[in-house]
């Protein structure tokens, strides 16, 4: 993990003090849009951009449960962006254009159609992963994920592996 990362993780984990679930799935996310992102030899700024929005990716939802009772994915949309480039400034060390990309794919993590950038594709596959499991995810879900959600190589290969035993 690269220094940037660990001190972001710091600084979201402090962000979102006392939600230890929320760390476990973030390290999740991030572990495998990494894997992913390697295996498809994304270039290190998409890499460097996927990572990080692994990251801060559920940014929104103490806002969204604050202002809206719920953690529903388009609320998530609407207030993550926002949290997440005031989350990196504080941080520091990303530029301008950075900060562009990676609020813009907290807004749309959500999103599944018109995937644009593998970055963007990558961040919604490593997110399914875990939260297929962590959801406790029927057989049905995981082969609707596979047809309508899963494009790369990497990310097929490791749905097929971690849920071949699911009934």
């Amino acid at each position: 993990m690269e220094l940037q990362h660990a001190k972001l993780l710091t600084a979201i984990a402090a962000y979102d003090k006392g939600a230890a679930h929320r760390a476990q799935h973030l390290v999740k996310v991030h572990g495998f849009a990494a894997a992913i992102g390697i295996l498809e030899e994304l270039d290190q700024e998409t890499l460097f951009i996927l990572e990080t929005a692994a990251i801060v990716h559920d940014i929104g939802i103490p806002l969204s449960e604050k202002k809206y009772g719920s953690c529903d994915g388009k609320y998530q949309e609407m207030e993550g962006p926002a949290e997440a480039e005031k989350l990196l400034k504080q941080v520091g060390g990303y530029t301008p254009e950075q900060i562009q990309r990676i609020a813009w794919l907290v807004g749309h993590h959500h999103t599944y159609d018109n995937i644009q950038g593998m970055d963007y594709q990558i961040l919604v596959e490593a997110d399914f992963l875990v939260n297929l499991y962590e959801h406790n995810s029927p057989k049905s879900a995981v082969d609707h994920a596979r047809e309508k959600i899963f494009k790369t190589k990497a990310g097929k290969e490791l749905l097929d592996s971690i849920f071949c035993d699911i009934k």
